[in-house]
């Protein structure tokens, strides 16, 4: 391509700040950033949002190039023909390319009453609205948290370290990524902050009221508060635009990360499904995620061929209040192995790991390219296995619909 090359960014979040300050590489490229906020949601220190001690957001103008063009909006509808966005200002805007990383946020929960009762905690708007809730509400009042992943145990664990009553849902095992062993450290964490776990087959909540949690197995639980913390949806803005997606809705790209459907759409972070086989929905993949999208881009205006996505490192951090908290580390598989770092030390790590991200976007900003975590050698042959094994399975699973 000659001349400028104009490239949109969809997302403001972990991954399109790393792909639109990735792409400030050449000067040939004009970058807007569209994200309906105008700070960054800090993601990973949402339950800290909840509990008070962080307020979860991180100004633009400290970890956006100043090259990059921020436009506080939402778009509506991709245009791939067109090559053009729709806001719902009303405005369009074109592009030569466009990087899709619109990110996740909370399922639609099917549980009976968990809409109309239940508090959600995936954005920002929601972490607030909860933690007004909790400021209004007595501490003795009991709290359900339901979902024992990542976020669940962050939020049970930072309220209980606040004295409030707390009761952990799993809706089966504590910790589903983690290794028994791991599992064993944080199930002991929490019950020494006195977060009450109720795991097993029978710990899948059915229904949900103003003052109660009911599960599977009959047993009705207090609770004035309910927090659902249970999976995550992406946004339909890929369907409702006519691009293909998976089950999830999330846009299904080929192992460059490009669309399907379009050479000129790149996805990235937990919005992309790279040949029908996500990676994990996290901070840890979102960040490379949006630097291996970029470089796609880069390489196609450089008339190159763009590398595939490979991802060489897994683990999983969670903090268990303030003093405490857990690294668990994968293998290249991503599934967690005996090794985990825990305690004080797990906590110190846990923080580093939250600092340090605004810190490799800031880098990015200043020094376009500097980010190199998505080139680390290996996870070439474990990626492709994986490719394998799922085209293996998917016409076995056709059959068993057809």
């Amino acid at each position: 391509m000659t001349g400028q090359a104009n490239v949109a960014v969809i997302g403001g979040g972990y991954a399109g700040v790393m792909a639109a300050n990735r792409l400030t590489l050449r000067d040939d490229v004009t970058v807007t950033l569209i994200n309906p906020r105008p700070n960054l949601v800090h993601r990973v220190r949402l339950h800290q949002l909840v509990g008070g001690s962080d307020d979860a957001v991180v100004a633009y103008q400290d970890v956006l190039a100043e090259r990059v063009r921020l436009m506080v909006d939402t778009v509506t509808r991709i245009n791939a023909a067109k090559r053009s966005v729709t806001m719902t200002t009303g405005g369009t805007l074109d592009y030569d390319y466009l990087i899709y990383a619109v990110g996740s946020g909370s399922a639609e929960p099917s549980v009976p009453g968990a809409v109309e009762f239940a508090y959600p905690l995936a954005t920002l708007e929601e972490a607030q609205r909860l933690r007004a809730v909790l400021d209004a509400t007595p501490a003795t009042t009991p709290v359900t948290v339901v979902g024992a992943g990542p976020t669940g145990i962050e939020t049970a664990a930072e309220l209980a370290e606040q004295g409030r009553r707390v009761t952990l849902i799993c809706g089966g095992v504590l910790g589903p990524y983690l290794h028994t062993r791991g599992r064993r450290s944080v199930a002991k964490r929490l019950a020494t902050l006195g977060v009450t776990v109720v795991d097993g087959s029978g710990a899948k909540v059915t229904g949900v009221t103003r003052d109660a949690v009911r599960l599977a197995d009959d047993r009705e639980l207090p609770s004035e508060v309910t927090v659902w913390t249970v999976g995550f949806g992406v946004p339909d803005l890929a369907a409702r635009s006519g691009l293909s997606t998976d089950a999830v809705g999330r846009l299904l790209t080929d192992e460059t990360l490009t669309s399907v459907d379009d050479a000129r759409i790149v996805a990235a972070g937990d919005s992309a499904a790279p040949s029908g086989v996500p990676l994990r929905m996290s901070c840890l993949n979102a960040t490379p995620l949006g630097a291996r999208a970029a470089d796609t881009v880069l390489s196609r205006l450089a008339g190159k061929q763009p590398e595939s996505l490979h991802q060489s490192m897994y683990a999983q951090c969670i903090s268990l209040g303030r003093s405490a908290g857990i690294y668990q580390f994968a293998n290249r598989s991503d599934v967690a192995v005996w090794l985990h770092i825990g305690h004080a030390l797990g906590a110190r790590i846990k923080e580093l790991v939250c600092t340090g991200i605004p810190k490799h976007l800031a880098k990015e900003a200043s020094k376009p390219g500097s980010f190199g975590l998505h080139r680390i050698r290996g996870g070439v042959a474990k990626r492709r296995q994986l490719l394998r094994t799922h085209r293996a399975e998917a016409p076995a699973a056709a059959d068993r619909t057809a």
